[in-house]
């Protein structure tokens, strides 16, 4: 039995941003915004069916978006917008859970890989004394989450892979076309 099994959730304990053609840390400021997956569907409304419903295409999700706020304007955050060499993200975080036999706090890994390209940044603001702000905004188009290094969810846009729990949820599909 793995430690998230045994542990109520309770937080991120904390988390650090990699760009892995550099290795090295991002200076981010705050809270990440990983964005939704949000399945693309259609209205199915038939015969023998009561009503409608939404029916939604196994792999096929909308533009996904992650939001990573900075700090303060510097070079770094330039780096990111070049869309000739899209960045590989990788934010690697402590998740905290408090266990229900003894209550002791325990924790467990997570790790979200990201590839895509920027198509928003915010420059932020000038402030004396004070943050300023700035913020980007990347189009997922590969997303790869691993808890306590197993695969909960890799999604894969252009190469047709959707991977959930360790299930190719495409593999069907790809044979059938």
């Amino acid at each position: 039995m793995t430690a998230s099994n045994m542990l109520v959730p309770e937080l991120v304990n904390h988390f650090n941003i990699y760009d892995d053609r550099a290795k090295r840390l991002i200076g981010v400021s705050g809270e990440v915004d990983l964005g939704e997956l949000k399945a693309m569907s259609d209205t199915v409304q038939v015969e023998g069916v009561l009503g409608e419903y939404e029916a939604p295409a196994t792999g096929h999700f909308s533009s996904l978006k992650i939001k990573i706020p900075f700090a303060i304007l510097y070079g770094q955050i330039f780096e990111l917008l070049d869309t000739t060499k899209p960045p590989q993200l990788t934010l690697r975080g402590s998740l905290q859970g408090i266990s229900k036999e003894g209550y002791g706090v325990d924790t467990f890994d997570v790790k979200i890989v990201v590839r895509g390209r920027v198509t928003n940044a915010s420059l932020g603001k000038l402030i004396k004394a004070k943050k300023g702000e700035p913020e980007i905004e990347m189009e997922v188009m590969y997303i790869k989450i691993m808890i306590e290094g197993e695969t909960t969810v890799e999604l894969d846009k252009l190469n047709f892979k959707f991977v959930l729990n360790g299930t190719d949820m495409m593999a069907k599909i790809r044979s059938q076309i």
